[in-house]
């Protein structure tokens, strides 16, 4: 990014400034680097807690203290371990918010906004979270071999369920929605709903102003909850026929059912993943090697959710790699039912907005970037404009 940082790409030099130009690259690096400091950290961290004997002591500590209660003491060392990790990923969530966001002047959040969301998260995880979490722990203890099986069936529901009700009860607890205003949008944004079949329960505007100065559009919700959402950074930056542009794309995901598909894999994941713990929650060497001298179902449990993530990185180019065809689909769907050249335009003023690089590494966007590089995006609009 800093390589390319002196000249803007040729596709967009009538549209984005120098300036621009270099505050999305320095802005994308200063990112970057944030997130390799991150990384290391929490790199540290697991193997502090799984090697250097780090749960194990954790573990011991909660044996004292409940020598008797398997599923208390599973579910407190847990929540303990949670409750480290979330202590280390604090400091940077607030130095990403208020010192980089802020240097670029993206960040509107007051920390004490900052703080009141983390407390309303946490109070969310201890209605909804540790219920889960006990109801895991006794399936582990109580259902015998097929445990596995019985808890996957049990996220599965838990999965609809949030999907269900997060638009009309949980998103609300974070944000204000307000049904869009603007009578003339309105009636183009219907027109275009009816138009490529998708049935909502509303078109909302979200104040995203509150905590940051991006812009979005988004389709939430399940069923007959389904909403439109529009940030209202969103609303002031584009006009009408951009506005329509972008939601033809979102649109594009769901005629092509990507949402569901995406569903679809996370549970076949999930399957796959739960199945794998029931097996390593009966092999010694899978504790021994990972620091723990006492094994346990929580203590499975445990390793799996830290570990895994790491074999997991290895899946990521295949992942990234699927999302990119999926948005190369919803930008074909957008050039069909609206029009690509207002997408485009669409698409630049939020590169611009956003400080989204414009040169990004091949690599590195091939192995973890969810949509295509701009330069290619745009590439390929424009081909369906002629």
């Amino acid at each position: 990014m800093q390589a390319h940082r002196q000249a803007v790409p040729k596709a967009f030099d009538q549209n984005i400034t120098l300036e621009a130009h270099q505050k999305a690259a320095d802005y994308s690096s200063a990112k970057t680097r944030l997130g390799l400091t991150e990384g290391l950290v929490q790199t540290i961290l697991l193997l502090v807690l799984t090697i250097g004997g780090g749960l194990q002591l954790i573990d011991s500590a909660w044996r004292m203290a409940l020598p008797e209660q398997e599923v208390l003491r599973g579910a407190f060392v847990i929540l303990s371990v949670l409750f480290i990790s979330s202590l280390v990923e604090l400091p940077f969530d607030y130095y990403k918010s208020f010192v980089v966001d802020a240097r670029f002047g993206f960040n509107k959040m007051t920390p004490k906004l900052f703080f009141i969301d983390i407390l309303k998260g946490n109070l969310l995880f201890l209605v909804i979270g540790v219920p889960l979490l006990f109801a895991a722990l006794w399936l582990m203890k109580s259902a015998g071999t097929n445990w596995w099986f019985y808890l996957w069936a049990l996220l599965i529901g838990f999965s609809i369920f949030m999907q269900a009700i997060a638009p009309t009860f949980i998103a609300p607890l974070f944000n204000k929605f307000t049904p869009l205003s603007d009578e003339s949008l309105k009636s183009r944004i219907e027109s275009l709903l009816k138009k490529c079949g998708f049935k909502s329960q509303g078109l909302f505007v979200m104040d995203g102003s509150t905590r940051s100065s991006h812009g979005n559009a988004y389709f939430t919700g399940f069923g007959s909850s389904k909403r439109v959402v529009f940030f209202d950074t969103l609303l002031e930056r584009l006009d009408a026929d951009e506005i329509e542009a972008v939601l033809a794309h979102e649109l594009g995901h769901f005629k092509h059912k990507h949402v569901i598909k995406r569903i679809a894999i996370m549970f076949f994941m999930s399957f796959v993943g739960l199945a794998l713990l029931g097996w390593l929650q009966q092999q010694a060497w899978f504790y021994n090697g990972l620091g723990v001298t006492e094994p346990s179902n929580y203590m499975a449990l445990l390793l799996f959710m830290l570990v895994s993530p790491v074999f997991m990185f290895f899946l990521r180019p295949l992942m990234a790699s699927y999302s990119r065809k999926n948005e190369f689909e919803a930008d074909a769907y957008a050039a069909q039912n609206a029009d690509a050249h207002h997408l485009i335009e669409a698409l630049v003023k939020l590169y611009r907005d956003n400080a989204s690089t414009l040169t990004p590494d091949p690599l590195h966007s091939a192995f973890y970037d969810s949509h295509p590089p701009a330069s290619i995006r745009i590439a390929k609009l424009s081909v369906m404009m002629k």
